[in-house]
């Protein structure tokens, strides 16, 4: 099926793709299964994380909306929470470093009084056919903002979390399939897979449940923004589905980990990857 031709600057603006990915703006239906939590998710402004800010609010959880300085996006998905009848804060800045990490959770922590999901999703990833274009200000910056940003975030939220407390990585079909182009993304979205299970392991005595979710390849502004454009126009195409998935079709996923009927999961790995297999 593919997607047009197109190119953006890192980290991308959503309203400038096309077609505009479809994060549930429009579709979501909410039934009441996070009524009174509160979240925290990052990478919020678009995407994944947008999808996933949109159905926990329409799922009736406040949410912190973190991101790096996307504030159009970032403004679209207040008003779409705060639209639901939630509360939504936004927090711009960068997650590779530890100090925002740790001032992302106060504000949620003075905001919201504690912590009941905590989504780390923001992510970096480049295109490069070869090792030697990989530059190590960028290789150091992937794993601060993929890998690091999750320990710090995880670290510096559980003393606000409670019983019940639920931690979803993003990671990735990359994880298990790595593309060789993507060498160091694809790294760290394995650390997150295997951090994720420690976490389950080591959090489930406090009654706290720790997953991830895989996504294949998922339209959103990662795309345009770190691919050459013939990779781009082919996009998904080589999936068992024979195409890309959209934002949308992921927020399920993210709210069953999130809710109390996902009391018993934890150290899952859930793949939304358009039939393509993870280990």
């Amino acid at each position: 099926m593919g997607f047009p031709a197109q190119q953006q600057d890192v980290p991308g603006v959503q309203g400038r793709m096309s077609p505009v990915p479809d994060c549930g703006e429009q579709s979501y239906r909410g039934s009441g299964k996070l009524t009174g939590k509160a979240a925290v998710i990052t990478g919020a402004d678009s995407g994944i994380g947008r999808a996933v800010a949109i159905a926990y609010a329409r799922e009736g959880a406040d949410v912190l909306i973190s991101y790096l300085d996307e504030h159009d996006d970032a403004n679209e998905v207040v008003a779409l929470v705060e639209a639901a009848g939630r509360k939504a804060v936004p927090v711009p800045g960068d997650l590779s470093d530890p100090a925002h990490c740790r001032a992302v959770i106060d504000r949620a922590a003075a905001e919201f009084g504690r912590i009941d999901i905590l989504v780390s999703n923001a992510a970096y990833q480049m295109t490069h056919e070869t090792l030697e274009e990989i530059g190590d200000e960028e290789f150091d910056h992937t794993f601060k903002l993929n890998m690091g940003a999750y320990f710090y975030l995880v670290k510096a939220a559980l003393p606000h979390m409670p019983e019940g407390a639920s931690i979803i990585g993003s990671t990735s079909v990359n994880s298990d399939m790595p593309s060789p182009t993507l060498a160091p993304y694809a790294a760290t979205k394995a650390a997150i897979a295997n951090f994720s299970a420690s976490l389950a392991q080591l959090l489930g005595p406090r009654g706290i449940r720790v997953n991830s979710v895989a996504p294949g390849p998922i339209w959103t502004p990662l795309i345009p923004s770190t691919m050459p454009e013939e990779k781009v126009t082919r996009f998904g195409d080589d999936t068992p589905l024979g195409r890309a998935g959209q934002p949308a079709e992921l927020a399920g996923a993210y709210v069953l980990l999130a809710s109390d009927e996902g009391s018993y999961i934890s150290g899952a790995r859930v793949a939304v990857t358009g039939g393509r297999p993870i280990l």
